[in-house]
């Protein structure tokens, strides 16, 4: 067996059948001979698993997809995922922003609705209720042939505690400690996940571009706050309380300029969208922050930066030394890896990339010339909606409609 120790039969046949659905998940349409291939369990223990999901409603045969056409003999029947067998629904709660979608078990929208909600002035029942009338709404009006509400993800701009599905924290909110999970799973009595919006990204870019970011690897959000969703060894970095690195929160100057989380020096007091604005009107680092930018305001600045060299273009130096500074720290413990920047941020990597490189450059050392890997995506929210919805969907694979222990170990080979 291609198993790390000796496992019962039960859990073997989970494990099986818990890779068959992720080959599924990840390749759509697969005939028999194909899952084989691609799994490297018999033939006997595929045939036994799809007729099993099969049966349950899991999976279903597609002749639409009577594939492998270029092979000798009778076509085989394509395999894939039902998409009636359930709904998912996922929320985005951003600064002044809630979207939430629909989608069915193949990963394909429903429905969605966008609501645009004053965050900085809500308290915790304010932004609970706008949550759950847009679910209620999406639910109502969802087609008849739409399965079951089986589970919600949320990504949050902020600290969480996934384990208790809470936001801790977050400059969105003046409150703290908000219970999203137990409130919306005693509503629609489903299973909640709460996480923070840069580790949805980086579940999101796993599976968009599973060959560049796939054991490890690190997404930047650059926006009107600074986080990072980071990958190693193929898991996600997690705090002890928080669900995420709090990369803008890491030192950059100490007693330096005031971040929005109220200490000093901060790489998000220098590196987000209200530390550029706030450099280039002239204010002190030690001014408060501003709690929301105009996008239209930030773009204006940017271009004035790539005209001339002046106050725009020093601001945007000091966040990519800033970024730079971060990574290089980062880069200090741990080899250096692929690294994503979403949000507004990347729409000006322009600005900041040199700066940010030459930071980075010495972190290999020692006569090594490594080349930085990194891409850019300026639009978060596709990214943070995908992230969430693959959360809840791989929940069904594995907690579902493949159940085991919390312990279980990752799915490998096994027969």
């Amino acid at each position: 067996m291609f198993l790390d120790e000796i496992a019962r039969p039960d859990d073997v046949r989970r494990q099986n059948r818990r890779l068959v659905l992720a080959t599924l998940r990840r390749h759509g349409l697969l005939s028999r001979t194909d899952i084989v291939a691609q799994t490297g369990l018999s033939p006997s223990t595929v045939s036994a698993i799809t007729t099993a999901l099969i049966s349950e409603g899991i999976i279903a045969e597609s002749r639409d997809g009577d594939i492998i056409a270029n092979r000798r003999g009778r076509p085989q029947v394509a395999l894939t995922l039902n998409p009636a067998v359930a709904t998912v629904a996922t929320v985005e709660l951003a600064l002044n922003l809630v979207h939430a979608v629909l989608f069915d078990y193949k990963g394909q929208m429903i429905a969605e609705e966008f609501h645009r909600v004053s965050t900085l002035d809500a308290k915790s029942d304010d932004l609970i209720h706008s949550i759950c009338l847009m679910l209620d709404n999406l639910l109502e009006s969802r087609p008849s042939n739409a399965g079951p509400l089986m589970h919600i993800s949320m990504g949050v701009q902020g600290v969480t505690d996934a384990a208790r599905a809470t936001m801790l924290w977050s400059p969105i909110t003046p409150d703290i400690n908000i219970a999203f999970g137990e409130v919306l799973s005693k509503r629609y009595d489903v299973t909640v996940a709460v996480a923070n919006d840069c580790n949805m990204i980086a579940e999101a870019l796993r599976w968009t571009d599973p060959e560049h970011y796939a054991e490890d690897f690190a997404a930047i959000l650059l926006s009107h706050g600074i986080g990072m969703g980071l990958y190693l060894k193929g898991k996600p970095f997690l705090g002890a309380h928080s669900s995420a690195a709090e990369f803008g929160h890491m030192l950059h100057v100490p007693n330096g300029a005031l971040c929005r989380c109220g200490r000093h020096g901060c790489i998000e007091a220098y590196a987000s969208d209200y530390a550029i604005l706030r450099r280039t009107s002239g204010q002190d680092e030690k001014d408060q922050p501003a709690q929301d930018v105009d996008p239209a305001i930030y773009d204006e600045v940017a271009n004035r930066a790539r005209t001339r060299d002046g106050e725009e273009r020093a601001a945007f130096r000091k966040a990519g030394q800033a970024i730079g500074s971060g990574l290089r720290s980062l880069f200090s413990l741990i080899d250096p890896i692929p690294v994503a920047l979403v949000g507004s941020g990347a729409a000006v990597f322009d600005l900041i990339e040199d700066d940010l490189r030459d930071i980075v450059s010495g972190t290999s050392g020692w006569g090594a010339a490594q080349e930085l890997s990194i891409r850019c995506y300026p639009d978060e929210h596709p990214l943070i909606l995908q992230g969430c919805m693959m959360t809840s969907l791989l929940h069904l694979d594995t907690q579902v409609f493949a159940p085991g222990d919390a312990g279980d170990t990752p799915i490998k080979r096994a027969i």
